[in-house]
């Protein structure tokens, strides 16, 4: 535990003092400095990630991606996912959910990065505009796009039934969608203090082929990320010999 309470003193300073090293490049056109800025940020964290709580982290399948414009659908055990993508794919951007906006400071910077943030208030219809939208300007600035297909962050192990939008992304744009799977949910659960040390690994699959109907292509979707993610939870104390669908988790009351 002394190794993951330290490591998230350090996570939560440096997001401080990169948040505060970015609000200037704002102000400079174009969103180059502001990638840079955040790019150095996840550097630092894995560094941190490494030799403060103990865990290595590995790439592999870097030889999948394609040449230009495609989608990532990545597996989402963990704060760190996005983290240690991000600097991994270079012009990349991703969808997420508004409420990373409400963060103080923060909605300026996913406002520059070109993030497309998905109103998740203001129900399906939006939601889906909000999405177009976004998808539309990365598709004619030519850049990569993460997205995480549950839509929740899932316990190791376990998987939330895959949505459709990715799909949806797929069909509107004719983008191969590269599937990936991970088991750095093992060694930083969710949102936990505690990390395991070890050697993490994040690997890139093989595209999908492209114009599948929508059931084959999330089936396919699910098939080959949660089997692949198994196969990785191998050595760890999430072993399974295959994960688990859970009931997506209730949507909060507004008062």
């Amino acid at each position: 535990m002394i190794r993951g309470y330290a490591f998230t003193g350090i996570y939560y300073v440096l997001s401080l003092v990169f948040v505060l090293i970015t609000l200037p490049l704002l102000i400079l056109p174009g969103r180059a400095a502001v990638s840079w800025s955040i790019r150095q940020y996840c550097r630092c964290v894995r560094f941190a990630f490494h030799w403060i709580g103990g865990v290595k982290v590995r790439i592999e399948g870097k030889e999948n991606l394609p040449d230009g414009a495609y989608i990532l659908a990545a597996k989402h055990q963990s704060w760190g996912d996005g983290i240690i993508i991000y600097p991994e794919i270079r012009d990349l951007t991703f969808v997420t959910g508004d409420h990373l906006a409400k963060f103080p400071l923060v909605g300026g910077i996913l406002e520059k990065l070109g993030a497309i943030v998905i109103d998740t208030c203001g129900g399906g219809d939006r939601k889906v505009r909000s999405l177009e939208e976004g998808l539309a300007s990365a598709k004619s600035e030519g850049r990569r796009v993460l997205i995480y297909p549950e839509g929740h962050l899932a316990p190791p192990g376990k998987y939330f039934r895959y949505k459709a939008g990715v799909w949806h992304m797929q069909r509107e744009t004719n983008l191969p969608v590269v599937p990936v799977a991970s088991n750095l949910g093992a060694f930083w659960t969710q949102q936990d203090i505690r990390k395991r040390s070890g050697t993490a690994t994040v690997r890139i699959l093989s595209p999908l082929e492209s114009g599948l109907p929508k059931d084959l292509f999330l089936e396919r979707l699910t098939t080959q990320i949660e089997s692949e993610c198994a196969a990785l939870l191998k050595d760890t104390p999430f072993a399974c010999e295959a994960t688990r669908l859970i009931s997506d988790p209730k949507p909060r009351k507004v008062d």
